[in-house]
């Protein structure tokens, strides 16, 4: 074969797989489980579009936009093929350059800005050049709550005169994935949440007492029996047991 020859089996080569090689959008979302979805507001959550069998990476970034429309998202029933998303609520859009059917690994990591509540969620599916997947797109699952202990604060000493009546007041932030607020009667009650908080010593616990909501949103209080000096470790859980939504976070602190 002549290398003309080769050279033009090889341009008709390319131009057969570039006839074929087409940009895939295909839209992914993350929503807070029984909550709406997480947007820029909290941080967004990131999103790895993966092909299954080799591995590589399609497209990845994060979502951007609002957590959507309270009322259509939490108040409205839905029927079957009702949208939940509008054109502002948080998304990411991947363009995937794709020749054939691939089959490909979603993952999605969220809310990725706070990493001791972040979480993982994946899902599969086909995608099929030229064949746009729009609309609400893939949504994610995100449940858990985001909890941050404010007092007493990582590795804080605290003068045990301070103590009120052998007891500190522990105070906790608690907001759904998506950033939502938590009250007293709101849409996310605080009165379905269980807050408990866990006192150990060297391992031992120690005292176990609830936490409240306070007048301020997201905000839980309670009082943390202490009796001695020395290093101690705060563990705070919430739950829901309506939902199965959970968030932790633990301190160790100092009376002295």
């Amino acid at each position: 074969m002549s290398v003309f020859k080769a050279i033009i089996l090889v341009i008709l080569s390319f131009a057969v797989q570039l006839s074929f090689s087409q940009t895939t959008k295909m839209i992914v979302r993350a929503k807070a489980k029984d909550a709406k979805f997480i947007g820029t507001g909290i941080g967004g959550a990131y999103v790895i579009v993966r092909n299954n069998t080799t591995g590589e990476i399609l497209a990845q970034g994060y979502t951007t936009g609002t957590s959507g429309d309270t009322e259509v998202i939490m108040n409205t029933p839905i029927a079957r093929k009702t949208r939940l998303a509008d054109d502002n609520t948080a998304k990411f859009e991947a363009q995937l350059d794709i020749r054939e059917p691939v089959f490909v690994d979603v993952e999605v990591i969220a809310p990725f800005n706070r990493k001791a509540a972040s979480v993982k969620a994946t899902t599969q599916l086909w995608v099929i050049p030229g064949k746009d997947i729009l609309g609400d797109g893939i949504i994610l699952d995100i449940p858990g709550y985001i909890l941050d202990i404010k007092y007493p604060s990582t590795h804080e000493v605290i003068a045990a005169e301070s103590l009120t009546h052998g007891s500190l007041r522990a105070r906790v932030y608690l907001v759904m994935m998506c950033g939502c607020v938590i009250n007293k009667g709101g849409i996310w009650d605080a009165e379905d949440i269980e807050v408990w908080g866990v006192l150990r010593r060297d391992g031992q616990i120690l005292s176990e007492f609830p936490l409240e909501i306070t007048d301020d949103d997201n905000v839980f209080e309670g009082a943390l029996p202490l009796e001695d000096k020395g290093s101690f470790e705060l563990l705070v859980y919430a739950f829901d047991g309506k939902t199965g939504n959970s968030g932790v976070d633990k301190v160790s602190f100092v009376i002295n």
